[in-house]
């Protein structure tokens, strides 16, 4: 047998069988997530075959927190929270406490600690962004109130949490050294402690961190060195996360939250995005797998009843609590149903929660089992129970809020408003030509409907979205997304609607130009090809 060391095996191990996992999963129709936690549990100590390093494989999770935590400041949008901060500030503090206390009387029954109560009750009561997030798209909810009020529901909640995973290592110290004879004073001591220094933290981040993260950005993009630029902003992830970890004593969570959020702010964030998502969604995944390597299988034999009890309290109990709010706030029924279904689920953070409050002594093993097997249930439950509850409410006037219906005959579609699309929007524009956007990512979006475009929210891959566009009764199709394979499946889903479809597509590569015209796509533009052949132009040759 080939020799390898412990750190290629466990690294090798769970990125094969999550992918494996992940597409059984996507394939159902699940959120990949699912999948990279059974990974987990296949790689795990609990299952027969082979078992991965546990301790490497919470270390490489560590950096798939930080990684995380990075994503969710970037993505931090205080404009999205204070557009619905009246109801998604009060709603959400107050099913997070519904949830706790439903969570520390389960714990309180198990006879856990109440410090392991409170830290369970806490990890049932947040939801997961990603499963969030994709059922609003699948739903087509991301831009009509309802789903601005579930992302702003979920930003409060995440910031919460971020402050329960700052605190909860100092409760645990005071409760863990607490005695008889300690006073007041020696009991607030260490939160006190813990505060000053997160407050330390936050104070030299708004204060140097706001000019020195953004200007050390724009000296790399001058720098005109795309792989410097990636580095530098995973450095700064990473740096600043280490840093207030050794400097301030604070979590890795927090730390590179921070740098996410200050990072979010600049206009380099979208970019930033885009080039550290490959590295990130890696690391995350093996976050999935060491959580799933922690579960024991075993509590869905020896624990059916208090396992039924955490997946009640994840799906209905906060549920419940969440359409009460919404109600009494004097929201109409079906956007209290829309917050109750986006919140019946928990994923990262809840994992994050019971990691932390394992490795603090301060939640019983398990709990843990019982938090992760409620994850992996109600994750699976979840697009079955937004379809039910959801979709039957299309149709509603609300939906009406996101493009509003124009007669459409003999039109341009133009899929994508990235660098390419903005100026072929623009020429359009100037010229009078009658034409629809069609881009599924919500800033760029936002951006063409700014600029008084009609625009159709959602990818092209999806027929009813093809269809909102009006493609039936659409002269051209053009394609500026930039991946020349997509556009080939754009293409395809296009004509089948549409035979008559004069298509018109964007390539990188010759291998992209080859596929799409074995596809059939009449026209090909390669943007090397049309640089030269004008540059040849300018010279005289062409």
């Amino acid at each position: 047998m080939p020799h390898h060391t412990p750190l290629i095996g466990t690294i090798v191990a769970g990125l094969v069988v999550a992918f494996i996992m992940g597409a059984i999963a996507h394939r159902l129709k699940l959120s990949p997530l699912v999948g990279y936690l059974i990974a987990g549990i296949m790689v795990g100590p609990f299952t027969p075959g082979f078992v991965a390093d546990a301790g490497l494989a919470n270390e490489l999770a560590e950096i798939g927190v930080i990684l995380l935590m990075f994503g969710v400041g970037l993505h931090f949008s205080l404009r999205d929270l204070l557009s619905v901060k009246n109801i998604a500030v009060p709603g959400a503090v107050g099913q997070i406490a519904v949830a706790t206390l439903m969570g520390m009387g389960l714990a309180h029954f198990m006879g856990w600690p109440l410090m392991g109560g409170l830290v369970f009750g806490l990890a049932l009561s947040v939801a997961s962004t990603v499963v969030l997030l994709r059922a609003l798209q699948s739903a087509d909810l991301v831009e009509t109130r309802r789903g601005r009020i579930a992302v702003g529901w979920l930003i409060v909640e995440d910031l919460v949490m971020v402050l329960a995973l700052v605190l909860l290592p100092a409760l645990a110290g005071v409760l863990n050294n607490a005695d008889a004879s300690a006073g007041a004073g020696d009991l607030l001591a260490p939160l006190l402690s813990t505060l000053l220094k997160v407050a330390g933290f936050v104070a030299l981040m708004l204060v140097v961190g706001r000019r020195v993260i953004p200007w050390a950005l724009h000296w790399v993009v001058h720098s005109g060195s795309r792989e410097l630029f990636r580095l530098a902003v995973l450095a700064i992830a990473l740096g600043v996360a280490f840093g207030a970890a050794v400097a301030f004593d604070v979590s890795f969570a927090l730390g590179a939250f921070f740098a996410g959020m200050i990072l979010g702010e600049t206009p380099l964030s979208r970019r930033a995005t885009e080039e550290t998502l490959p590295l990130r969604d890696a690391f995350a995944v093996l976050f999935f797998v060491s959580v799933g390597m922690l579960f024991n299988p075993s509590v869905l034999i020896e624990q059916p009843l208090p396992l039924l009890a955490t997946v009640a309290i994840i799906i209905v109990g906060k549920s419940i609590a969440a359409f009460a709010i919404v109600r009494a706030f004097g929201y109409p029924g079906d956007t209290a149903l829309t917050i109750a279904a986006s919140l019946a689920q928990i994923g990262e953070f809840s994992f994050i929660l019971a990691s932390l409050g394992t490795a603090l002594g301060v939640l019983p093993a398990e709990a843990r089992d019982l938090i992760l097997a409620g994850a992996i249930v109600s994750i699976f439950l979840n697009p079955l129970i937004f379809s039910l509850i959801v979709r039957s409410k299309k149709g509603e006037a609300e939906e009406a809020e996101k493009t509003p219906e124009q007669p459409r005959i003999g039109h341009v579609i133009l899929v994508g408003y990235g660098r390419v699309g903005k100026l072929i929007a623009a020429r359009l524009a100037e010229r009078k030509v009658h034409f629809v956007v069609m881009e599924s990512d919500p800033d760029r979006a936002e951006e063409a409907a700014d600029a008084a475009m009609t625009v159709i929210r959602g990818s092209a891959l999806e027929d009813r979205h093809l269809l909102a566009a009006g493609i039936c009764e659409a002269k051209r199709l053009l394609i500026a997304v930039p991946e020349g394979f997509e556009g080939g499946a754009i293409h395809e889903h296009a004509r089948h609607l549409n035979p008559d479809l004069q298509v018109i597509a964007r390539a990188h590569s010759d291998a992209e130009v080859a596929h799409l015209e074995g596809l059939g796509v009449p026209h090909v533009v390669m943007g090397e090809r049309e640089l030269a052949a004008r540059m040849l132009t300018l010279c005289g040759v062409g």
